[in-house]
């Protein structure tokens, strides 16, 4: 099983509630999910794991690094998996949607600013706060 050979490779036992949370963040595809959206899925799975065990799971995953965590200005954290390589996200402010993009241009043009300034980029988290255009 996958999610065994992963919850090991960073050290951590492998327990029934941490496969399923894996799992359920793994179906969700580029979903980004809060603690509590874990949870309901996997109540709606008919999976008996508390609140308080997906949260703990959760961090513990963040400090292995399976997962990145997200303060986007919703006020609570999502969690995505850490595997999907860099992106960048747009957060729509009226219905909380997170996309997930990539742009070389941008990219590059980060780079480029750092550099004037004396500075090697090492690292960044890009955000835009979008609205849906009406016609």
């Amino acid at each position: 099983m996958v999610e065994n050979n992963e919850l090991r490779k960073v050290g951590l036992k492998v327990t029934l509630p941490r496969i399923k949370i894996l799992q359920m963040l793994d179906s969700a595809g580029h979903r980004h999910m809060s603690a509590e959206d874990v949870y309901k899925a996997l109540m709606d799975a008919g999976e008996d794991v508390g609140l308080a065990t997906v949260y703990r799971v959760l961090t513990q995953f963040e400090a292995a690094g399976l997962v990145v965590r997200h303060n986007f200005d919703s006020g609570h954290a999502v969690f995505e998996l850490a595997d999907n390589g860099h992106h960048d996200h747009m957060v729509c402010i009226d219905t909380g949607e997170v996309i997930e993009f990539f742009d070389q241009e941008i990219e590059q043009l980060q780079r480029e600013i750092a550099k004037r300034h004396g500075f090697e980029l090492l690292e960044h988290n890009l955000v835009l706060y979008v609205r849906k255009k009406k016609p």
